[in-house]
């Protein structure tokens, strides 16, 4: 709809330009306007069906007024009434005092890793709207229940990959602050979607936690996860052989790299890494241990003497690498999803500083996740080309036949 220039001239005249956009200038007017055009077109549809239905003897009876919350600042709305009190309007209810919108740009804001009082602030500045810190409690409280369905919902019985890997969040816990893991399990879908199956918070990392969360997978419908990718944590391995025996298990490259690092000066990083990148791109097992032998004896190995050990102690997990094809090698070595993934987290979860419990984490986390993960797919070119090979690999696993 194409809005004439002689009403947009009626509509500014006598106006200061620099309030027209402001929540309580032009657009303010406007909107109080259109929802009280509403609530009365409402009404009118409400008293012709009271006279249609035969309930004769129901009368206007005056109006209310009522100060809802937008997602830009209060607005005032007149409700009508009618003498039988059976008006129930429908844009916005009896005990309605806040429209959607507002929901959403406090729910996002708490996303973004603002707290309470910062919301709380940031509406009073920005949009002139008062409201307490019980109110933005209340509202992304009611994200819990999402979130309690989202860690339950039923999943696809196979994934092709799964990268495990883990976090750290401060959070109280009987009176003290305390450094807890984070664990979350990022799938890749037969047809190359990410999706992100669930996360877990725990203070302590250890193999009966690991097998309860793998069987809790288990219990959603997850039966088989043909190649699943992990940090390195010790025991790990041996819980995911237990909950599925058949899934290949991977140490993430990535990880190895960045713990081997770990022992490197910043000023020899670069060279370190160009050192070890005939380890993990060699063609075969065997040309990656003389690799390996060769970075061990070389200046590199022999300046930082823990890298190679560290490889050797993960080599049975890493070893399975170099059986895949290219195709599927970089789908497993490039973890930029999860990556990615992390840096938003630790962005949200800097700002906090602490969280008050482990469900205040959890909350702030999950609506992260959603944030960051909507159309969230693999590269169809890549994941074309793997998908072919994880057929020929994994035959009827992989395609259900």
């Amino acid at each position: 709809m194409t809005i004439r220039e002689e009403l947009l001239d009626e509509l500014l005249a006598g106006r200061d330009p620099a309030s027209v956009m402001r929540h309580d200038g032009l657009l303010g007017d406007l909107k109080k306007a259109l929802l009280n055009r509403l609530m009365a077109s409402e009404f009118d549809l409400h008293m012709s069906e009271e006279v249609a239905s035969g309930k004769i003897g129901n009368h206007r009876n005056g109006a209310t007024r009522k100060r809802v919350l937008t997602d830009d600042g209060h607005v005032e709305v007149t409700i009508p009434r009618d003498r039988a009190a059976r008006f129930d309007p429908v844009l916005i209810g009896k005990y309605q005092r806040r429209l959607p919108g507002f929901d959403d740009k406090v729910i996002s804001l708490y996303a973004r890793g603002m707290s309470t009082r910062e919301i709380q602030g940031h509406l009073q500045e920005i949009y002139g709207a008062e409201v307490s810190p019980q109110l933005i409690s209340t509202v992304t409280d009611a994200v819990s229940a999402e979130v309690s369905e989202w860690q339950s919902r039923p999943l696809d019985p196979m994934y092709p990959v799964v990268f495990f890997d883990a976090i750290r969040v401060k959070v109280r816990d009987e009176g003290m602050v305390r450094n807890k893991a984070v664990y979350l399990a990022l799938a890749i879908t037969p047809d190359g979607r990410k999706v992100v199956l669930g996360l877990w918070i725990e203070q302590t990392e250890g193999a009966k936690f690991w097998l309860r969360m793998l069987n809790e997978l288990r219990n959603r419908g997850l039966t088989d996860i043909l190649i699943a990718v992990v940090d390195g944590l010790k025991g790990f391995p041996e819980a995911i052989a237990a909950a599925y025996p058949k899934a290949q298990v991977q140490t993430c490259i990535v990880h190895l790299i960045r713990n081997s690092l770990s022992y490197v000066s910043w000023s020899d990083r670069r060279e370190v890494v160009a050192a070890l990148k005939p380890i993990y791109t060699a063609p075969t097992e065997k040309a990656a241990l003389e690799a390996l032998d060769a970075f061990e004896t070389g200046p590199w190995g022999k300046k930082y003497p823990t890298i190679a050990p560290a490889w050797r102690r993960q080599w049975e997990q890493v070893i399975p690498f170099f059986v895949f094809p290219a195709e599927v090698r970089k789908i497993i070595y490039t973890t930029n999803a999860i990556e990615s993934l992390n840096s938003k987290i630790r962005s949200a979860v800097r700002s906090r500083g602490h969280f008050p419990t482990d469900e205040a984490a959890t909350k702030l986390l999950y609506l992260v996740l959603r944030g960051v993960s909507k159309d969230w797919k693999m590269p169809q070119r890549e994941w074309t080309a793997a998908k072919t090979q994880f057929a020929v690999l994994f035959g009827e696993r992989f395609t259900g036949e």
